[in-house]
C-alpha cells in the first residue's frame, strides 16, 4: 500500500522548530515541507535554504490558507497561536501548535471550539517533554500503592536570570507575546495533570524582581508585566496538596525537580528530559534510583504522532487541545490569585 503523502507548511521557524520539528518531520517517510513563513522574509529564506523548503511566504496567512499543503506547524510565540490555528483549521488544514497553547484561557477555548468545528482535522499541541521518560513508571508507583496514600508534592524550578536589567526583554517575559503564561508554569502543570488530574484551587504569590527591560520592538525601556518569582499552593481534586516554587533569579540553583510524598514512600524526579527517578520507602535508609525498563520509557514522538493521526493510524495523546485548555485554566487562576494578593482562586470544571 502506498504511503499517504502529507504536505506541510511552517508558520514560525524559531530555534525549537528548526532543531526538532523540521528535521524530524522530514525524516518521516511521505512527509514534505513545502512552505515556510517567519517573522521576516529574510529569516524565512534562511530556513528554506537550510532545509531545502521550496516556497517562502511573506505572510503567515498565505501558509495557513495555501492549497498546496495539508498540515500546518505553528512554531511562533503564543501571541499568534489562536489566530493562526483557527485560520488553518477553517482552511481545512491539520494543525500542530507549539506549547504554551495560547495567550490566555479565552483564546485556548476559542482554539478548542475551532477544533470541534472541524473534526476531520487533527489538532495537536507540542507536549511538555520533561517527564515523558518516566510518566508511565510514576503512574505505576502511584497505582500500585508504592507511596501508600499520596499526601502532597513539592515542585521546584529555579534558574538563572532570563532578562537581566537593561537587557532586551525576552519574549517569555513580554506580555505582548506571551500573554498570561509565566515561565514554565503550564509545562509543569501538564505533567501534574498526567499523574494527579486537575487542581481544584490555587493560592499564588508573585514578584517582579527584574522590573524593567528594553522593548526589542521600540528600543525604549518597558515595564515587565510577567513575574520572575512565583509560589503556588494548590489543592488537587483528588485531595492531594501541592506546592510550586519558581524563579528566574537564582544563581547556582539546584536542578529542577519534584518530590511526591506518601505515607509509605517518596518519589523524586529530576525535571529534565533524561531525568533520574528515585524512590524510597518508609523502611529505606535512603532513596535509590529506579531503573525504567525500555518498554515503559516514554520518548519524544510528537511529529510521528501527528503524522500517524493524520493517516488515521492512532489518536493524539500528547497533547490534545483539551489538555491545553486545562493548563491555560490553571495559568489564568494563578494570575488571578497573585494579582489579588494571594486570594484563593477556584479553577472551574469543564
Amino acid at each position: 500500500m502506498a504511503i499517504e503523502k502529507i504536505r506541510v507548511g511552517i508558520i514560525g521557524a524559531g530555534a525549537n522548530t528548526c532543531q526538532k520539528h523540521i528535521p524530524r518531520l522530514q525524516n518521516i517517510e511521505g512527509v514534505e515541507i513545502l512552505e515556510v513563513a517567519n517573522r521576516s522574509t529574510a529569516s524565512a529564506q534562511r530556513v528554506a535554504d537550510k532545509f531545502q523548503i521550496p516556497t517562502v511566504r511573506s505572510h503567515w496567512q498565505d501558509v495557513a490558507t495555501s492549497e498546496n499543503i495539508d498540515a500546518v506547524l505553528i512554531g511562533t510565540w503564543p501571541y499568534l497561536h489562536c489566530e493562526a490555528t483557527c485560520l488553518a483549521l477553517k482552511s481545512g488544514k491539520h494543525v500542530l501548535c507549539e506549547a504554551r497553547m495560547a495567550m490566555d484561557e479565552a483564546e485556548a477555548r476559542t482554539m478548542l471550539k475551532a477544533s470541534y468545528d472541524h473534526p476531520n482535522s487533527v489538532a495537536q499541541l507540542v507536549p511538555s517533554p520533561f517527564t515523558l521518560r518516566a510518566d508511565q513508571t510514576i503512574l505505576e508507583f502511584i497505582d500500585q500503592n508504592m507511596l501508600g496514600k499520596p499526601l502532597h508534592f513539592q515542585f521546584n524550578f529555579h534558574s538563572s536570570v532570563l532578562t537581566p536589567p537593561s537587557d532586551s526583554l525576552h519574549w517569555r517575559r513580554n506580555k505582548k507575546y506571551s500573554g498570561t503564561n509565566i515561565m514554565v508554569l503550564g509545562i509543569i502543570y501538564e505533567s501534574l495533570l498526567r499523574w494527579f488530574g486537575p487542581a481544584n484551587s490555587v493560592n499564588a504569590q508573585a514578584r517582579f524582581i527584574t522590573q524593567q527591560a528594553l522593548d526589542p520592538d521600540s528600543g525604549s525601556e518597558a515595564e515587565i508585566e510577567i513575574p520572575d518569582f512565583l509560589t503556588v499552593q494548590m489543592e488537587m481534586r483528588n485531595g492531594m496538596l501541592g506546592s510550586l516554587s519558581m524563579s528566574e533569579q537564582d544563581l547556582h540553583a539546584d536542578p529542577p525537580h519534584i518530590k511526591i510524598f506518601g505515607n509509605e514512600g517518596v518519589l523524586y524526579y529530576e525535571f529534565k528530559v533524561d531525568g533520574k527517578l528515585l524512590y524510597g520507602s518508609k523502611n529505606d535508609s535512603e532513596m535509590k534510583e529506579v531503573s525504567i525498563s525500555p518498554e515503559k520509557e516514554g520518548r519524544w514522538r510528537v511529529e510521528e504522532e501527528f503524522v500517524q493521526a493524520i493517516r488515521g493510524q492512532e489518536e493524539i495523546e500528547y497533547t490534545t487541545f483539551t489538555t491545553g485548555v486545562e493548563y491555560m485554566k490553571f495559568t489564568e487562576a494563578v494570575n488571578n490569585s497573585f494579582r489579588n494578593d494571594g486570594e484563593s482562586t477556584i479553577i472551574p470544571m469543564g
